[in-house]
């Protein structure tokens, strides 16, 4: 294992005794496991409000990282493109179950395969958490999204 291959750990588990609210640019980037679901397509029933995953992803998720192609700038290539804060954290009810942000916001730990608690990259793609090698690229989809509805692992 190299140094790359390491997250770099929190002297504390920082996670554990803050707020969201109260944790710092870093801290708050750092909760993000990269599983990517949160980059998928979603499809919401117009009755009953229900949210269906896709498997397709944004065009600006690369699929075999599960990161953005430029976190930056992304909202400059989609426009709609939602930047989770932690002033609306609670209230993005489709984050997947097992993000990091929805656990804690709901007062939940950090499920045991996080990258904050194995500290390593990889431990979520290892976990079978990830759309890694599952997703398809927005661009090679089909314009009828329905066909590509999905269960993530929960």
């Amino acid at each position: 294992m190299t140094k790359e291959d390491t997250v770099r750990m929190p002297t504390d588990r920082y996670w554990e005794t803050k707020k969201l609210a109260e944790m710092t640019q870093d801290e708050w980037e750092a909760l993000c496991d990269g599983c990517g679901k949160c980059c998928l397509h979603k499809l919401q029933d117009e009755d009953d409000g229900f949210v269906y995953y896709t498997s397709v992803a944004c065009v600006m998720l690369d699929c075999e990282t599960c990161r953005c192609k430029d976190y930056p700038n992304r909202t400059q290539h989609v426009p709609d493109c939602v930047q989770l804060s932690k002033e609306n954290v609670e209230t993005l009810t489709w984050m997947p179950s097992t993000c990091a942000y929805r656990l804690l916001a709901e007062g939940k730990g950090l499920p045991t395969w996080h990258p904050l608690i194995t500290g390593t990259p990889d431990s979520t793609f290892m976990a079978g958490m990830s759309v890694r090698g599952m997703a398809i690229p927005e661009e090679e989809a089909h314009p009828d999204l329905t066909r590509y509805i999905v269960k993530w692992p929960a």
